[in-house]
């Protein structure tokens, strides 16, 4: 299911990674400000989503993806905000497929 992509040499994955969670401050932490309530991260994050790791089980994925629709239907989050959110919670294997995809398959690293 997620290619077998290694980090590079000197921590491109750990820049990449810290990008794209700034991205994610400036980007919905506004939200909060606009809103006078929590950030839609915020209110994501306090629901304890589950994080997925890459494992190759497909029930374990589609368990996972079904535990973190059932929080953007809970937190009436915006289809615009899903793919960055659910993203936030792959590790592992999944999180340095994901920064693969990114690299290769997205200008600039972002899914618009």
């Amino acid at each position: 299911m997620f290619g077998e992509a290694s980090p590079t040499p000197g921590g491109s994955l750990h820049r990449h990674r810290s990008r794209i969670e700034g991205d994610l401050a400036q980007v919905l932490v506004p939200q909060a400000q606009d809103h006078g309530g929590p950030s839609i991260m915020e209110r994501f994050k306090r629901m304890s989503p589950p994080s997925f790791k890459g494992e190759s089980d497909p029930l374990l994925a589609e368990s996972w993806l079904s535990e973190i629709e059932k929080i953007f239907r809970a937190i009436r989050c915006a289809d615009d905000n899903r793919v960055t959110l659910a993203t936030y919670m792959l590790q592992e294997r999944a999180d340095v497929w994901w920064s693969s995809l990114l690299r290769t398959r997205f200008e600039g690293g972002v899914v618009e």
